[in-house]
């Protein structure tokens, strides 16, 4: 705060107050500053839901005619389409032709815990490559199932 003592000519003033605000702008701009490059860092959240565990008293869902189609890896990096394994290299045709016969472009990916992670996105390119739109996670019942 600056104050004005009247040290000219003329009449005698008292003293004046004056507020700086240059420090107050300051601080609102860094604020401004801090807020814009924090903001976009908060807003990139992965939301996802896990189904609930089937209680052991409900009976397990009737077979359907129309099967899912679950394309897995296991351990030791081999990939299968339900229980056929299948090359990397034939992948994409063979799922392109599954998907054709069924309509639905929808397949569920399953990779076992210690599954090469390199072969696991492979997997995933070749399937989307193949004609796969939706790409979903494969629960453990229906992965039990597939094979």
């Amino acid at each position: 705060m600056a104050m004005d003592l009247g040290g000219g000519k003329g009449r005698k003033r008292g003293a004046r107050p004056e507020m700086n605000v240059t420090p107050l702008v300051d601080v609102v701009l860094v604020l401004l500053i801090i807020f814009m490059v924090i903001t976009p860092l908060l807003s990139k959240q992965f939301w996802i839901f896990l189904p609930l565990k089937p209680d052991e008293n409900t009976p397990p869902p009737p077979p359907s005619e129309d099967r899912s189609v679950v394309v897995s890896v296991d351990a030791a990096g081999k990939i299968y389409i339900n229980r056929d394994e299948v090359a990397l290299e034939a992948l994409r045709p063979r799922l392109r032709r599954v998907l054709a016969a069924k309509g639905d472009r929808t397949i569920f990916f399953d990779a076992a815990d210690d599954a090469p992670f390199e072969r696991a996105v492979a997997a995933l390119d070749e399937a989307r490559g193949g004609g796969a739109t939706t790409i979903a996670v494969a629960t453990s019942a229906l992965a039990s199932a597939a094979h």
